[in-house]
């Protein structure tokens, strides 16, 4: 469980996607999702995945990328059962599936490889509400750091001997009681920390903050923005005109 957490918390790497621009990185994501969405065929659905792995293989982030999609197959073998009880070609059921990987794995690839800074910088590009941008930024920082709090406090409710595999349903239930309520206390504790730290800093005694760091489009990210395109825009033609 923890090797699965510890891939929704962004990584500095030394690589060149992660030095691009962040709305650059968005875009390509955007490109991505939209190739995934556009998908009729097992052969498009799979150009659209590689799409996805080969920007996380230069990114250098494929490895990480793996551990968010461990859910991911179970959520995406389990639309394929569905598509196929319901009636659905075994064909189509498959495209249905990967097409849902390939749209997380999209999504993926710009959080894994974008800092929160980044994020907010991109969010007030957009002239975007001052609450909402805070509001989406924290959620972003803190529910990694949540899921880690939840994962330390269940090895520690099984050291004291709390059996969490054991029974039915409805017994494991009740038994994630003893680990909701620490996490609560904890993320009610954070919250209030969090609104001190924010009224120590005056948060919202000016209308429009500046700030330390600026978006500057820079020769890398025009060469990355245009070879998105120039590969995006044929790809997304010629499934359009498929369909």
């Amino acid at each position: 469980m923890q090797w699965i957490a510890q891939g929704f918390i962004f990584r500095h790497t030394a690589s060149p996607y992660h030095q691009l621009d962040p709305r650059v990185k968005l875009l390509i994501a955007v490109e991505l999702f939209t190739l995934a969405l556009l998908v009729g065929s097992l052969l498009e659905v799979a150009v659209a995945l590689s799409g996805v792995f080969v920007i996380a293989g230069v990114s250098k982030i494929l490895r990480r990328m793996s551990r968010t999609l461990t859910y991911t197959l179970i959520f995406a073998g389990m639309i394929f059962g569905i598509n196929l009880l319901v009636g659905y070609p075994l064909i189509d059921s498959m495209v249905i599936a990967v097409r849902f990987i390939a749209i997380v794995g999209s999504t993926s690839v710009f959080f894994l490889t974008t800092p929160p800074d980044e994020l907010e910088l991109v969010m007030k590009w957009f002239r975007l509400p001052r609450d909402l941008i805070f509001a989406f930024v924290t959620a972003v920082r803190f529910v990694p750091v949540l899921m880690m709090d939840a994962l330390q406090i269940m090895d520690a409710q099984k050291s004291r001997g709390l059996e969490l595999q054991k029974g039915n349903i409805f017994s494991r239930f009740r038994r994630f009681i003893p680990i909701l309520i620490p996490l609560i206390v904890d993320a009610v504790i954070r919250s209030g920390e969090l609104a001190e730290a924010m009224e120590s800093r005056a948060y919202g005694a000016v209308k429009n903050p500046t700030s330390i760091y600026v978006l500057c489009v820079k020769r890398r990210d025009t060469f990355a923005t245009v070879l998105s395109i120039t590969l995006m825009v044929p790809a997304i033609y010629l499934f359009l005109s498929v369909i």
